[in-house]
């Protein structure tokens, strides 16, 4: 079924504010079957909320909205949706005394603008949002649903999964169960494996879908199953999957739900080994993307950020003779990076980085994109040459993937030798 997105706030037309719960809740009903066949954003105007509204309950059997529900005189989306459902606007003593729970625990003060967040529609169903002070308000028409979300994105994802997405299932398949599967593969473009998936993705079972997910350099498979018999679907969609796996062969990194940061920390708990990194480039993002990880302390033992040679040579031993040789963007001083790594930090194993991000900095025989990396592992020490595409950042996010892809794949090997 399709279903409709309204993004509403001056801040994201004005691109102060990037709207980041329109994909988030794209990707979250697509496992139930849904299918998101529209996302607006509206500034706000109360005019332009209830004509999008409408149109968008007209039309969709879903409608979700997020945004326009603080306290400010800018937040409308209430009043506007109170037009658009009918009714009229009452104090919801049970949406007050959750924002006075939320307040209180903040030690913050309340004041009459407060209050107000305890006003609803009378055409709404109140979904209490226990992480902030907007409520999540539910309205029905004809058979079809609109669900107004708070704008914080915190908020938005936590009670989607905490309470609203299990509200939307109850009422439009009580007796449907979801399954999905996915895995993560590499070194291979999308056009490839989709020429090489094709006869088995048609072969597919009406109630089952296959999603291709690129991220690059990684590429997500997800294979998605509806049904009534849980045991029976569950059943269909392991074999499936197992068909799947097998097709994608030498290119798949890992299996399950895991952004690559996560799968690392626990290939490393796996073999008890730890690892750290030694960046020039990526200038710590590599440690950035695993410390964001709970539990990476486990495994992880710090990061030596390089950005200068003289760093580079004091700290981490990369000798003079090959900087000035070789340069900072080589093989060689790579190789040394990561040896300096493991002994300065005491670890197993170890991630490196040297490269030209840009703008700036690039030369004919070294172009902007440049990045040599390289990983050390007890299977050994392996460095490659990459050109990266892209921006500044986009070369300084695909370098760090990299680097977590080739510590993996070299994991992998010490793995199979067990």
């Amino acid at each position: 079924m399709d279903a409709s997105i309204i993004v509403i706030g001056d801040e994201i037309l004005l691109g102060r504010v990037t709207d980041t719960n329109s994909g988030f809740i794209a990707r979250r009903i697509n496992t139930m079957g849904w299918r998101v066949d529209r996302v607006q954003v509206i500034g706000d105007d109360a005019g332009q909320i209830e004509q999008a509204v409408r149109a968008s309950v007209e039309r969709y059997p879903l409608t979700f909205i997020t945004g326009g529900l603080g306290p400010t005189k800018d937040d409308i989306t209430k009043a506007s949706l109170c037009r658009v459902f009918g009714g009229e606007m009452e104090f919801s003593e049970a949406v007050y005394e959750n924002v006075c729970r939320i307040f209180r625990a903040k030690h913050l003060q309340l004041n009459e603008l407060t209050r107000l967040q305890a006003m609803v529609p009378t055409s709404c169903r109140v979904i209490q949002n226990v992480l902030g002070t907007a409520p999540i308000m539910w309205f029905e028409s004809g058979g079809h649903v609109a669900v107004s979300m708070p704008g914080v994105p915190f908020e938005t994802e936590g009670m989607l999964d905490r309470a609203v997405l299990a509200e939307v299932s109850r009422f439009f398949n009580p007796s449907a169960t979801y399954t999905h599967r996915s895995l993560l593969c590499w070194r291979v473009s999308e056009s490839a494996l989709a020429e090489r998936l094709a006869q088995w993705e048609d072969a597919l079972p009406a109630n089952f879908h296959l999603a291709y997910l690129p991220d690059s350099p990684v590429i997500r498979l997800r294979l998605d199953g509806s049904g009534e018999d849980a045991d029976a679907l569950n059943a269909e969609a392991d074999s499936l999957f197992g068909e799947l796996c097998a097709l994608v062969g030498d290119n798949l990194v890992s299996i399950g739900a895991d952004d690559l940061p996560a799968v690392l920390i626990g290939r490393l708990k796996q073999l008890n080994l730890t690892a750290g990194t030694a960046e020039s480039c990526t200038g710590g993002n590599i440690a950035h993307a695993i410390t964001a990880i709970a539990g990476a302390s486990d495994v992880f033992a710090g990061s030596v950020v390089s950005y200068s040679n003289d760093v580079k040579h004091c700290v981490l031993g990369v000798e003079s003779e090959t900087l000035e040789r070789h340069g900072a963007v080589s093989c060689e001083t790579v190789e040394q990076m990561l040896a300096g790594a493991c002994r300065v930090l005491g670890t197993d194993c170890a991630m490196a980085t040297s490269g030209i991000a840009g703008p700036g900095g690039g030369t004919p025989e070294k172009p902007v994109g440049t990045v040599w990396i390289g990983v050390k592992s007890p299977a050994g020490t392996r460095v490659e040459l990459y050109h990266m595409p892209g921006n500044r950042q986009r070369v300084i996010e695909r370098s760090t993937k990299t680097a977590m892809l080739m510590l993996l794949d070299s994991l992998s090997n010490l793995q199979s030798e067990k």
